[in-house]
C-alpha cells in the first residue's frame, strides 16, 4: 500500500488487533472461488481497518484474515484499498428502474448491494392476493407481496432487493383516494393486509404523509397498522407530515406512531427545509434523543445533498388533492378554490427560496421536455411566462406527473445529520444508467452519487466523519435496521457482498445539471460472491435477488 493512501486509509481507525488472534497465514479449506487481497477491510461494525484477505466461496464470506495461503480461482489486487461489505441502500426507489433496466447500473457503480424499496407509503406489493374492498393503485403491480418478492426473483437483477409494505397504497386499495377516516372495517381489512405483507417478507412499514392518500391517515389509523411491526422488531420508516414550518410538531407525531405501536422508528431523509427552519436542527435531535433516552427505538437517515426530489404537485396543498389527480387539475380551475390553492402554493415557493429553487427533473408531455433540467423561473422568464401560470398549464398537460428538485437545506445542517450516532445513509434515489431505457429525464444526482459522494465530499474532504463511521452507516447499520442478519458485515458465514474502493479518490461526478455520470474510485464490486464489477468493467452475470428480514428473536 503506497504512504499516502495507506496513511488516510488507516488514520485514526485504531490498532490491526482487531484480528487479534488470527494467525498470520491461514490454510485455505478448499479452493476459494475468489479472493480479494492485501486491502484495509472494514468490517462493517465501526470498528477500525486491518489489512487482510477475504476469502469467498459458494457466494458466502469463508475466511477474513492476515493473509490466506494458496490461490483463488480469481483474484482482485485491493492493496491500496479500502474493503468493506456492499452498501446497503435503506431508503431507495431503484425497484422501478430495474423493471426496466436489471443492470442497476448507478447502483453497483456506486458499491451499492443490496436497496430497501417500499418508502415513503408506496409499494408494488400490498400483502393479499385478494381481499374485500380493495381498488387498484397506480404503481403497485403486483397485490400480493409474495408475487412482487417472486417477482424480483424472476427479474434477476444486478442487486439484492428487499422492501418494506406502503400504508399509502394499502389505504389507497381499501379507502381510495379521499380525505376521510377509514371504518372499522377497512381499518381491519387494512391491518390484516400489513400482517400479510409481513408474513410474506416485507421488512418493515412505510408512509409518505405528504403524499395522497397517506396524508389522509391520522396518527390513530397509523399506530394501528404499525402494531403488526413490533412482534417482528421491524421499522416504521415515515416521509413525515411536513419537513419545514411543522418539523417539530410531525416528529412529536413519528414518536407517538411508534410509541403507541411498541415498534422502531426510522425518520427517512431528516430534514430542516427552508432557511427559517434551519434552527431548529438543535430541538429535533433533542426530541430524538429524549425518545431514545425513554426506551424508544429510534434512528434516521439522509442522502448527502441540499436538494430534496418529489414531485411537483407537493407543492400545493395537501387539501387540495383530495380525491386524485382529477379532482385536483379541476381545483386548480374552479373559481372558488383557486385563488386559495394559487396563495398557498406561493406561499411554499417562497419558502424554498422562490422559484429558481425549483428545478424541473421529469416530464410526461412531449411539448414540456424543454423544461426537464431547468430551474422553473428561469426557464418561466425565457419563453415569457408567469412561473405560477405555467406550472398549472404543465401540471394539466402532465396530468400532474411532473418531478422537481427543490434547493432549501443547510450545508451545515447536512455534517451535522450525517455524522450524528442515530444518523445512516441512503440515496432515496432510484436505479439509472448513461444509457439506455432509465437515461431519462433530469434526475437528482443523488441515484448516481450517493455513496461515493459521502466518502469523498463528507470523509475525505469537510471531515464530518470518519471512514469507519461512515461504512458503518452504509453496511451493518441498515442491515441490522431491517434485520437482514447475513448482510452488512464482513466474516466467515455471511453473504459474500463486497466493495473495494479507493478513499483517496472515490467521489461523485452526477451533477443536477448533468446527473448521467458514474462515480470514480470503485474498485470491485462483488454480489452473492460473484463480481459485478471491476476495474470500470461490468459483468453480465448478475446475481441479486429478493431479500427478507430474518425471524425476530
Amino acid at each position: 500500500m503506497n504512504g499516502d493512501r495507506r496513511d488516510f486509509v488507516v488514520a485514526g481507525t485504531g490498532s490491526l488487533l482487531a484480528l487479534a488472534g488470527v494467525p498470520a497465514i491461514v490454510r485455505q479449506q478448499g479452493a476459494a472461488d475468489l479472493i480479494v487481497r492485501g486491502g484495509t477491510v472494514f468490517d462493517g461494525t465501526g470498528a477500525g481497518g486491518v489489512e487482510a484477505d477475504v476469502a469467498i466461496a459458494g457466494g458466502k464470506i469463508v475466511q477474513v484474515a492476515r493473509r490466506i495461503a494458496g490461490r483463488g480461482t480469481e483474484e482482485i489486487d485491493a492493496r491500496g484499498m479500502a474493503v468493506a461489505p456492499g452498501f446497503v441502500d435503506l431508503h431507495s426507489h431503484g425497484d422501478g428502474g430495474l423493471q426496466d433496466d436489471p443492470r442497476g447500473e448507478s447502483l453497483i457503480r456506486q458499491g451499492i448491494t443490496t436497496i430497501v424499496a417500499g418508502q415513503d407509503g408506496s409499494s408494488r406489493g400490498t400483502g393479499m392476493a385478494e381481499a374485500a374492498g380493495q381498488r387498484p393503485v397506480e404503481g403497485a403491480r403486483d397485490v400480493s407481496f409474495a408475487g412482487f418478492l417472486e417477482s424480483i426473483d424472476g427479474l434477476g437483477p444486478a442487486v439484492n432487493v428487499a422492501s418494506m409494505v406502503g400504508l399509502g397504497t394499502v389505504r389507497g386499495r381499501v379507502v381510495g383516494p379521499d380525505d376521510r377516516p377509514a371504518t372499522p372495517d377497512e381499518l381491519r381489512t387494512m391491518v390484516t393486509m400489513v400482517e400479510a405483507a409481513l408474513a410474506q417478507g416485507a421488512c418493515g412499514a412505510s408512509s409518505g404523509l405528504e403524499y395522497t392518500p397517506g396524508a389522509f391517515a391520522s396518527t390513530e389509523e397509523l399506530i394501528a397498522l404499525c402494531r403488526p411491526l413490533a412482534a417482528r422488531g421491524l421499522p416504521y420508516a415515515t416521509h413525515m407530515r411536513n419537513e419545514d414550518d411543522r418539523l417539530l410538531e410531525s416528529i412529536d407525531e413519528s414518536i407517538a406512531v411508534a410509541r403507541g405501536a411498541r415498534c422502531p422508528l426510522q425518520i427517512s431523509h431528516l430534514k430542516t427545509q427552508g432557511p427559517r427552519n434551519w434552527s431548529k436542527l438543535d430541538t429535533v435531535f433533542a426530541r430524538v434523543d429524549a425518545a431514545a433516552r425513554a426506551g424508544l427505538d429510534v434512528m434516521f437517515d439522509r442522502y448527502p445533498y441540499i436538494a430534496y426530489a418529489t414531485g411537483l404537485t407537493n407543492l400545493f396543498p395537501v387539501w387540495s388533492r383530495d380525491g386524485g389527480t382529477d379532482a385536483f387539475l379541476a381545483r386548480l380551475a374552479a373559481p372558488d378554490a383557486a385563488a386559495r390553492i394559487r396563495t398557498e402554493t406561493l406561499a411554499k415557493v417562497e419558502l424554498i427560496g422562490g422559484w429558481e429553487n425549483v428545478h424541473i427533473s421529469s416530464v410526461r408531455a412531449p411539448e414540456d421536455r424543454a423544461a426537464e433540467g431547468k430551474r422553473l423561473g428561469a426557464y418561466a422568464k425565457s419563453i415569457g411566462a408567469d412561473p405560477y401560470a405555467l406550472t398549472v398549464d404543465m401540471l394539466n398537460r402532465n396530468r400532474g406527473s411532473i418531478g422537481m428538485v427543490g434547493f432549501a437545506m443547510s450545508e451545515e445542517n447536512l455534517d451535522r445529520i450525517l455524522a450524528h450516532p442515530r444518523g445512516m445513509v441512503a440515496s432515496d434515489g432510484g436505479a439509472f444508467a448513461i444509457e439506455g431505457p432509465t437515461r431519462r429525464g433530469s434526475p437528482h444526482p443523488r441515484g448516481l452519487g450517493t455513496f461515493p459522494r459521502v466518502l469523498g465530499r463528507y470523509v475525505r474532504e469537510r471531515k464530518a466523519l470518519s471512514l469507519e463511521q461512515a461504512l458503518h452507516k452504509m453496511t451493518s447499520l441498515p442491515a441490522s435496521r431491517i434485520r437482514l442478519r447475513d448482510r452488512g458485515r464482513l466474516a466467515a458465514g455471511l453473504a459474500a457482498d463486497v466493495v473495494v474502493f479507493d478513499p483517496a479518490t472515490v467521489a461523485d461526478r452526477a451533477t443536477f445539471e448533468e446527473p448521467f455520470q458514474y462515480p470514480v474510485g470503485m474498485k470491485a464490486v462483488v454480489v452473492n460472491g460473484v463480481v459485478a464489477l471491476r476495474d470500470d468493467r461490468r459483468s453480465t452475470t448478475m446475481t441479486g435477488r429478493a431479500v427478507r428480514p430474518a425471524a425476530s428473536g
